[in-house]
């Protein structure tokens, strides 16, 4: 495969710009994030940004775009009642996930306009999403802002995990292709997740730095 160097990204049109910029990281997670307002307006969110940052104790984060001239109901309804949900995506919820996008009026619900069920579990006040497979309840714990461009990392504290319990492993791995957990690559290219390979924690006695 011939390799080139990509020259001058900021000439780029727009749109090209932003995909490939958006893209070049690979795939990355799909998840819905479910909040609601204090005067109960729910609202569904498509992230692909939700990364690990901590086990303990359990953090997890997302980046959310700017919110100047423009309205932001996820971060608004997070900083209101600090709490959210994130949803894993799976292929039959594709579609009406990606829809989740589109830019709703603030009194229309995403769940209502892309046929999705809200689901209040152990007195949570966030929604989570009846069709997920595994479902995520945080505490809102910091934001940050990122001066660079003005998107905020949103980092939340596990409360409460939904998933079919055999779809954990033994060690505490979640195993992702029994779950048929999707993946996306920019902004409207989803994958399917196939497990290929498996190791143990690497140690530098392994046979593997003697065989190489």
């Amino acid at each position: 495969m011939k390799i080139k160097e990509i020259k001058s990204i900021t000439d780029l049109d727009r749109i090209k710009r932003a995909n490939l910029i958006n893209s070049i990281t690979g795939i990355s997670p799909a998840n819905l994030v479910g909040t609601i307002s204090n005067d109960m307006k729910e609202n569904l969110s498509i992230i692909s940004s939700v990364v690990h940052i901590g086990s303990n104790p359990p953090l997890l984060g997302f980046i959310l775009r700017p919110s100047k001239n423009t309205r932001r109901d996820t971060y608004d309804n997070i900083f209101e009642t600090n709490q959210f949900t994130i949803n894993h995506i799976h292929s039959k919820m594709i579609t009406r996930s990606h829809y989740t996008s589109a830019k709703f009026q603030k009194h229309e619900s995403e769940f209502d306009k892309c046929k999705l069920t809200p689901e209040y579990l152990n007195k949570f006040k966030a929604p989570y999403v009846k069709e997920s497979y595994v479902k995520i309840g945080l505490d809102l714990e910091d934001i940050q802002l990122i001066k660079s461009n003005g998107c905020r990392l949103i980092i939340g504290k596990i409360k409460h995990i939904f998933m079919p319990h055999n779809a954990i492993h033994k060690d505490g791995n979640i195993q992702l292709e029994l779950l048929d957990s999707v993946a996306v690559n920019g902004l409207y290219t989803y994958y399917s997740l196939n497990k290929v390979a498996e190791y143990s924690y690497a140690r530098l006695n392994d046979p593997f730095f003697k065989k190489y």
